[in-house]
């Protein structure tokens, strides 16, 4: 680092003295040496011991089910989410980030632990977490860190490694949800993307100031059911959003897809799409779950509401609802209907989370934290926006696959960058620690990002995510076990078990992953390749090879 300037008429000789003559300096130079300072006085050099700079505060911010898709700073056509996008700009957006198991709790499992699901334990969400392992949280604990978690869990066991908590119970509600706080279940009246936000702000009032702190602040949208907030309700009133150019997939050559119950056409009229009992004659889909009460469970829902709340509800769905029973449309013109609903809905309560984090950035400026604070924002998984016709998560298929992960360092990371290598959930938690200071335990899978936010990427960097879906016949929606490698071209899927299915993708030329063209004599040596690299990344992680 060159020393501060002298001023006008001074010099130095080789040796870094000042000059005979030299004009009389106003301030006196400093001259940083490996943690030196080096101040010339009168001739003289006096060393000085400075202090190390603070460990950074640290803040995850883990929406649920955010599609990439739903994020501007991604390239969305359908929403504008400028705070987001100011995290984008500010900091590092990484466009090629992946999950290894696209689901709720199992990805959740995966952040805390940087291990795969079959080395964390949990890999599917009827599997509870054991809080016993090892997790980033404990270690920044132990390392000084005041450590706080907020919003959604979803892992079935307490929250360990944190001195503050407050959690949703299971799910959570979107109206008037109940959280879990030091052990006691206590409702809040009010919208729980603003309730979250106010109770991760409270943890930044009421912390330490003499420690760093880390933040787990977990949205629950737009998790299904996906239902707006009053200020939202009207976003997108009157307008047709645009459908997927795969709405009408007909699952050719690809049988998993086919069985899966996750179609839009499929969705409950009473649970995901708020018609009330007197609106329609009866359900028209399975929902993902055959026999599933569905018309109490939005009963239910609708019933955490308050008073104003329902008012303002039903002012804006009673018409539209009316609307529906009185000319109910059928065939594909009601799958129409259904994606229209249900992409407004889940488009608004984005909205809400992006509101919210403008607050929320808006306070650590006013609290001058921006600058020493690491902003993450993340998602468990992607999810279908309509394409291939779907709702929900859990297929190794791209909008599924994919997650959302920008960072923000001010002190550490430079504005503007995109970065293309190949990241996974995996790394968060090395990353983390990497920037913290904190030795990265040898068990954990992933790897820090810390080199490519610098703009470097390792020579040894990954060639391929390593991918594991579990949740069969056991939950919701049928979608086949199976595991699969991703490069930066091609996907090579093996649904697993009785189904015994293969499925290769070139991305390149089928970006939306319509043609398998496994078993394609033109396919067959890449075929060979990437099998070569999925059993040497089981061997790796040490996955059982089915």
């Amino acid at each position: 680092m060159n020393p501060l300037p002298y001023g006008s008429g001074t010099g130095t000789d080789p040796a870094g003295m000042v000059a005979a003559g030299a004009t009389k300096m106003k301030r006196k130079p400093l001259l940083l040496i490996g943690g030196l300072g080096v101040v010339l006085v009168g001739g003289i050099v006096t060393v000085k011991l400075l202090a190390p700079p603070p460990p950074p505060n640290i803040i995850v911010i883990m929406a649920d089910d955010h599609a990439q898709a739903a994020i501007s700073a991604y390239g969305s056509g359908l929403i504008q989410t400028p705070n987001i996008d100011r995290l984008a700009d500010e900091g590092i957006l990484f466009s090629s980030s992946f999950v290894t198991n696209s689901i709720c709790a199992p990805s959740r499992a995966v952040l805390l632990t940087g291990q795969y699901s079959h080395r964390n334990g949990l890999r599917d969400n009827l599997d509870g977490f054991d809080g016993t392992q090892m997790t980033f949280p404990k270690l920044l604990q132990n390392a000084g860190y005041e450590t706080a978690v907020v919003g959604k869990w979803h892992l079935k066991t307490e929250p360990v490694g944190f001195d503050h908590s407050r959690v949703l119970v299971g799910q959570g509600s979107y109206y008037g949800p109940t959280f879990l706080v030091d052990g006691v279940e206590v409702e809040h009246p009010g919208y729980v993307t603003d309730l979250i936000t106010d109770f991760a702000l409270e943890f930044l009032e009421t912390r330490h100031e003499d420690k760093p702190f880390f933040l787990l602040y977990n949205h629950s949208a737009p998790h299904r059911n996906w239902m707006p907030s009053p200020q939202h309700l009207d976003l997108y009133a009157g307008e047709e959003l645009p459908l997927p150019p795969t709405f009408d997939d007909d699952y050719e050559g690809r049988p998993a897809a086919r069985e899966a119950d996750m179609r839009i056409d499929d969705m409950y009229l009473s649970f995901d799409l708020k018609l009330d009992a007197e609106d329609y004659e009866h359900e028209t889909g399975t929902g993902g779950k055959a026999g599933y009460d569905s018309i109490s469970a939005w009963v239910a829902l609708y019933e955490r509401m308050t008073e104003e709340e329902k008012a303002a509800w039903q002012a804006h769905y009673g018409p539209l609802n009316h609307a529906f029973a009185e000319d109910p449309p059928e065939g594909s013109e009601l799958s129409r209907w259904k994606y229209q609903r249900y992409i407004k809905d889940y488009l608004r309560c984005v909205a809400a989370i992006d509101d919210n984090l403008g607050r929320f950035l808006d306070r650590l400026d006013e609290l001058g934290l921006s600058d020493n604070t690491i902003v993450i924002y993340t998602s468990d998984q992607g999810f279908f926006l309509g394409e291939h016709g779907w709702y929900d998560k859990r297929f190794m298929y791209e909008e599924s696959m994919r997650t959302p992960l920008i960072i923000r360092y001010p002190r550490g990371i430079a504005a503007g960058q995109v970065a293309d290598a190949l990241v996974v959930n995996l790394d968060t938690a090395p990353t983390i620690l990497d920037f913290a200071g904190v030795p990265v335990p040898t068990e954990m899978q992933g790897r820090s990002l810390r080199a490519l936010t610098l703009g470097r990427t390792p020579t040894d960097w990954r060639q391929g995510v390593y991918y594991h879906y579990y949740e069969y016949p056991q939950g919701w929606h049928s979608v086949r076990p199976h595991y699969g490698i991703r490069t930066d071209r091609y996907k090579l899927i093996h649904f697993y078990g009785e189904l015994d299915v293969w499925e290769l993708y070139d991305l390149e030329r089928d970006p939306h992953e319509l043609t398998n063209v496994y078993g394609d004599p033109d396919s067959a040596d890449i075929a060979e390749e990437l099998l070569g690299q999925l059993k040497d990344l089981q061997h790796e992680f040490g996955d059982t090879v089915r």
